[in-house]
Order: C-alpha cells, then structure tokens, then sequence
C-alpha cells in the first residue's frame, strides 16, 4: 500500500499533441480514487504513465516515497486491470492468474495459496481448471482482478474494468469492486468514463477534461459544488440544465433574464454578484430540482414550457420541455404526475437550487463562495 502522488505530470505525443497537460494529484495511501472525464481527455494516458507504460513528457511520478519516472512497469509494484481483461486463452484461470507469480520465481506453494485465497475472496474457486474461452465477462473479469490481487501490490490500477459488461453486470460488478477495496485497503486508481461508477465507487473523483484537471473532491461535492461549467454539465444523469442569458437589476433585485423567461437570485446570489450585473452568464439547474407545480401564489421562476419527450423509468419520469425561444430542458418528476406531450406547462425553479457560471466551456461557477 502507498500513496501515489503525480507533481505537474505533461504527457507531449508527436506532433505536439498535448495530452495531458501538468496534472497535479494526490491519490492518499488506501483510497480509491476514480478518474473521469469523456473520451480523449486524457485519463487513460494519465494511468498509463502512473502504469509506466507510457514515458511522462514532464514532471514526475511517485508511487510511496520513490520517483518512479524512469523505473520499469515490472518494477513498480503496481498491478493494473484492462478494459478487455487481458487473460492468456491458452491458459487454465489457475495459471492465468499465477502466471506474474510465476515470473518472479515465488514458491509454487505459495502461488498456489495466493491463488486459491484470490480465488476464494471473488467466489471463482470452482473455475480454476477452466479456460477463459468457457467463462463469462463477469467471470473473466473476476480473474483479471485475481490476478492483480495475487500480486499484493502497493496500488491497483483499473483502465474502464466493466465497459465490456452488460448494464446488470455492471451495477454488480460495480458493488463487487467496493466491497473488495473495503476489505482489501489497497490503494486503487480507476479509469472511467460513466459518471455513475465514479459518483458510486470513488472516495474522491478527479474530473478531465482536455487534458486538465477541473476538479477533485468527494463525489456529493463535486455534483452539488460544481466548480465551473464543464463539472455541472457533465456530471450527472441527466446532465444539469445550462441557459445563456444575462444578470440584470430590477427594483433592487437580481434577475438572470434570457428571451423566454427570468429566474430572481436570492439576496446572497445578489449579493455576491453584484458586479456582474447586466453581464452574460450561464444558468445551471438540475433536473431533480426544477418542480412541476409552483407554490402557492408563486408568481417568480416560472418557465413556460411545451413537453416534448416524456421518458418513465420507474421511480421517477424524466421529461423533456422547450421553451418559447427552443431553449431545451429536462426535469426528473414524481411517476404519479401526470403529464402528456405537447402539455403545455409552467415549471418553477427554487431560488436556492441553481448555480450561474461564466460562459464558456469552462467558465467558472459564480455562485460557490
């Protein structure tokens, strides 16, 4: 177990392609962080160098007290798990998961118990003598993770383990993998592109994007703190709800006003944004808190709005809304109420559950303190 720690990290391919662009982060010793972001922002890359399996273009690599920039993968005690699980198909799951023991001579004796004890912890003892051409996906990657724990290693390595799985599989998989650090303490460092396995597994979550780091924090704060526009819209299912408009000052209130309709900020709101008053700004609500049915005598925050799409998925409905100027919008609404496409509708947002960002894709979140 050890604490992995990447200081200005630049990943430069030919051509000056940058990468992954001077990450600095800090993975604690047992903690299970998830690296997320969409594809191309250089997660997977920024593994791989952790990995050694590609060179860091700048900046340095430390896993426990030890640089490790110019140390050989083999020699970083470090185990990694792939995306296509990466098993010998000419092998039994039993030498599959030996094999790296193998390698660096270990007593057969003690492979065999490092093994079976693998085996046993993800409930696989029955398939040692089988084949990977006779296993399922769930079972096949119950054995690239095997392999990797046979290995006690100071820190795992996940590159997107359940992308190849089917969605039930998934969630177990997903389950499984959190009951497994729970008992194992191992620091783990995982690669993902679906936000719901970072929000589920990580202790913390580093979000990408073009390279960069956005964000790093617990996953309830970085979905509730967004700490600018990219983190909101990208994080959560659905995503946060952006509109274009402006800040603007009306009889001692702030309003964020675009063409179909404006939302009053609340005194803190005003308060801190005074400055950017009649400046362009984004709002961002999420689609568990726009309300179906304003309160009472509320007459600020409503939208009007024409149903589009309307999606039942059980504990809740997420439906589809545009606006007069075809600004488009999703709520997630109790399945009891009713509602049917082309409604027309007024939906009211709480003055307390939006956040304002600058424009632009990475425009900051104006609202955090």
């Amino acid at each position: 177990m050890a604490k992995v720690l990447l200081e200005n990290v630049t990943k430069i391919f030919d051509g000056d392609v940058i990468a992954v662009d001077k990450v600095n982060l800090e993975i604690n010793d047992r903690e299970f962080m998830v690296i997320v972001g969409p594809s191309g922002c250089g997660k997977t890359t920024t593994l791989r160098m952790i990995a050694g399996l590609e060179d860091v273009t700048e900046g340095k690599v430390s896993i426990g007290d030890n640089v490790v920039n110019d140390v050989l993968p083999k020699d970083r005690n470090i185990a990694m798990v792939f995306q296509n699980y990466a098993l010998y198909p000419h092998m039994t799951v039993f030498q599959n998961m030996a094999f790296g023991l193998k390698l660096r001579k270990f007593p057969k004796a003690e492979i065999k118990k490092r093994v079976e004890d693998a085996a046993e912890l993800l409930g696989i003892g029955e398939l040692l003598k089988r084949k990977p051409k006779a296993l399922s996906g769930g079972q096949r990657q119950r054995v690239a993770v095997g392999r990797a724990i046979v290995r006690n290693p100071a820190a795992f390595l996940f590159d997107e383990p359940l992308s190849n799985l089917d969605a039930k599989l998934r969630v177990t998989m997903r389950a499984e993998l959190k009951s497994l650090h729970h008992r194992l303490k191992t620091t783990s460092i995982y690669v993902t592109h679906d936000q719901a396995e970072a929000m589920t597994l990580g202790d913390r979550i580093c979000v990408m994007y073009k390279g960069l780091v956005q964000q790093v924090d617990t996953p309830l704060e970085v979905y509730n703190k967004p700490v600018n526009r990219f983190v909101a819209g990208f994080l959560g299912t659905p995503p946060m709800n952006l509109f274009d408009g402006q800040l603007e000052l009306k009889n001692g209130d702030m309003y964020f006003v675009n063409s179909a309709f404006q939302v009053k900020c609340s005194q803190s709101v005003k308060q801190k944004l005074s400055e950017y008053s009649g400046k362009n700004v984004v709002l961002g609500v999420r689609p568990e808190n726009i309300t179906m049915t304003p309160p009472q005598g509320q007459t600020e925050n409503i939208i009007e709005s024409t149903v589009e799409v309307i999606e039942p998925l059980g504990d809740r409905v997420e439906v589809y809304f545009s606006t007069k100027n075809n600004d488009r919008f999703i709520a997630s609404i109790d399945p009891d109420i009713p509602v049917k496409i082309e409604d027309k509708m007024n939906v009211y947002i709480n003055a307390d559950k939006f956040d304002l960002f600058e424009p632009g894709d990475t425009g900051k979140n104006l609202t955090l303190a």
